[in-house]
């Protein structure tokens, strides 16, 4: 639909309000989950559901306002995905004692204002003119046209859904009454046998809303590594013994061999993995960025071009960019203190934040915002840029991981906020608003996020700290991304790095290559997006077993539609209410963890809100699990 000129509000002060809160809490919780589980799912449509139930409250109120709103609270979840992923590993490392205030925004923030403004002279390229799908983006548009006639049971699903899924971390996280994964391992014959999984509604939610092929992936990436790779190591090295002389426990020595070793199959995997993704993107993202410019300046910067069709003037992106570049070399300028060394930093981050940024847009246009593989490209980006900065500082230098980590960290703001970006952009095609605008609102959404990054971090971190750090308790988060990240910056400088390992993975990641090339030209449905797989080889196997089990209710749904062979319309609001309850149970989790956190921060205590010394074990939350999997199962099935 094209609305007329003027006809409908967009930017109105309720929709900036609303737009800026829920980036804020959209960016909390997802800054928790992607801490915790190592993935970060859009946000998009639950912004466009909560903004249609609150704004409905207003005696006007438009679908333009609900895209807006959508939009601005889209940035921060999204924010918050380049934040984490990279920031952490300044801490683990040790470079960063805490997370101060201003270095956090300006990073974040200014990162982020980089990838809206990458993505911008792109979005004639992809959007209009290619045959790009952008499912999320579509995805919200329908949900957007569909509020106009809504009786508002969108919100009663994510509500009833963050209730349960805050009660479960409540009562394993805060009250102790139950263990929050189960894992165990035996010794075999010198090697080890090992399992484990997390019982959270939230994993099983990510799984769900990827989809099966994605989880398959990730699943089978996890059993190659501990199931495959860990019994081998251990068979060919001798069982560690612990200072007392007792032999160290077989989840223990699990562990460590995934930490020490296997883990670097990933990195490898990931390294290739985001390469091959540029060089099966280059003719497509050379063409759209010609297409872009060959647009801006057929139009000229004064014509009269119709609403739906403005984006912000050229001059002002090249302005914006050049006012954002100036702090990040001033970032990079303090943290090595030679000029010579901090321009070559800023033109690696524009180089390779433009580009990534426009691997990311084109990325979501293919497979949506959930499933861009933003951690790959920013691996990518640390280990170049470390490996250019120990050309420059020398293998000795102080400072050198910290300053790769910070390109990356601009690199993967960018990106990831681009990738969003384009999706949203994609919505309000499709509803007919204003581009302009809703970059304008993009930029609010990214500096509202920014400026909540550091408290929030520092709240988690002081409550429970980072696997792999010394502020690690026993409900540490795992920070998967930043561990990688700091193990590869640290290991470029001080020459410990697995390479062994690494090439393992590439070389695997080279085969996946292959078969997924192989599948492609015989037309199958089933697909091995590289990254998918080293992902999951990276990943504590614990953590995907409840994502494999949430793609199984997804595909589970998917056959029920199609053998009940139901009207496309039923099955389409089936699949929305599913996707709005686990977008919710994630969102509850989420939230509750971060509320958590607040007393325990406050008593130094993890252990304040526990009713028991010791929780009684694993055995009520598994039944729970499966019956949140059942309401889950019923909520996506479509009325016959």
């Amino acid at each position: 639909m094209d609305h007329q000129e003027g006809s409908l509000a967009e930017i109105t002060v309720k929709a900036v309000v609303l737009g800026v809160l829920l980036s804020v809490i959209l960016a909390a919780a997802n800054a928790y989950l992607g801490l915790f589980a190592g993935m970060t799912v859009s946000a998009s449509i639950p912004a466009a559901v909560v903004s249609m139930g609150v704004l409905r409250l207003f005696r006007r109120s438009n679908i333009l306002e609900n895209n807006i709103v959508q939009t601005a609270a889209s940035a921060g979840e999204s924010l918050a995905a380049g934040v984490i992923f990279t920031l952490p590993a300044l801490v683990i490392l040790g470079f960063w004692d805490d997370f101060d205030f201003l270095w956090v925004t300006v990073i974040a923030g200014f990162g982020g204002l980089l990838g809206v403004l990458f993505t911008i002279p792109l979005r004639r390229a992809l959007i209009v003119e290619s045959k790009l799908k952008f499912p999320e983006g579509i995805a919200t548009a329908e949900v957007l046209k569909s509020g106009q006639r809504s009786d508002g049971a969108g919100i009663k699903y994510i509500a009833q859904a963050a209730i349960a899924g805050g009660l479960f971390k409540l009562g394993g996280g805060g009250l102790k009454i139950w263990l929050e994964a189960v894992e165990a391992a035996k010794g075999i014959g010198g090697t080890i046998a090992y399992f484990g999984s997390n019982l959270s509604p939230a994993l099983l939610s990510v799984g769900y809303i990827v989809g099966l092929n994605i989880a398959v992936l990730i699943f089978l990436g996890g059993v190659a590594n501990w199931l495959v790779a860990i019994p081998i190591c251990a068979l060919l090295e001798e069982w560690p013994s612990l200072a007392n002389g007792e032999p160290m426990a077989a989840v223990d020595w699990a562990h460590q061999i995934w930490s020490a070793k296997t883990r670097y199959i990933g990195v490898g995997g990931m390294l290739v993995g985001g390469l091959w993704t540029i060089i099966k993107l280059r003719t497509s993202l050379v063409d759209g960025i010609m297409s872009g410019l060959k647009a801006y300046r057929g139009n000229g910067e004064g014509a009269q071009v119709n609403r739906t069709e403005r984006d912000m003037p050229m001059k002002w992106i090249l302005i914006l960019i050049i006012f954002s570049v100036v702090p990040l070399f001033l970032v990079y300028q303090a943290f090595v203190k030679d000029v010579t060394i901090a321009i070559p930093m800023a033109i690696t981050m524009l180089i390779t934040g433009f580009l990534f940024s426009a691997v990311a847009g084109y990325m979501a246009g293919l497979v949506g915002s959930s499933n861009n593989p933003i951690s790959g490209v920013t691996i990518a980006t640390v280990l170049v840029s470390a490996l250019l900065l120990l050309v420059l500082m020398g293998k000795g230098a102080e400072n050198g991981p910290a300053a790769a980590i910070i390109i990356g960290s601009v690199v993967c703001c960018a990106a990831a906020i681009a990738g969003d970006n384009m999706q949203d952009l994609k919505a309000g095609y499709i509803v007919g608003a204003t581009p302009w605008k809703q970059q304008v609102m993009q930029m609010v959404g990214t500096v509202s996020a920014a400026l909540v990054m550091a408290p929030i971090l520092m709240l988690l971190y002081k409550a429970y700290g980072f696997a792999g750090h010394a502020s690690a308790t026993e409900n540490a988060l795992i920070a998967p991304q930043a561990n990688l990240i700091a193990s590869v910056a640290k290991g470029v400088f001080e020459g410990n790095l697995p390479w062994n390992y690494v090439g393992i993975g590439m070389a695997v990641a080279a085969a996946i290559i292959a078969a997924d090339i192989w599948l492609e030209k015989k037309g199958s449905s089933f697909r091995m997006p590289v990254l998918a797989v080293a992902i999951g080889i990276y990943l504590p196997l614990e953590l995907e077993v409840p994502i494999f089990a949430g793609g199984i209710i997804h595909q589970l749904l998917k056959s029920y539609h199609q053998s009940k062979k139901l009207p496309e319309a039923k099955v389409e609001t089936a699949n929305r209410h599913g996707l709005l309850f686990a977008s919710g149970l994630i969102t509850g989790e989420a939230l509750i963890g971060i509320l958590l956190a607040v007393p325990i921060v406050l008593t130094a205590n993890p252990d304040v809100l526990a009713v028991m010394d010791a929780p009684t074990g694993a055995w009520p939350r598994p039944a729970l699990l499966v019956a949140i999997a059942v309401w889950l199962y019923r909520t996506g099935r479509a009325k016959a």
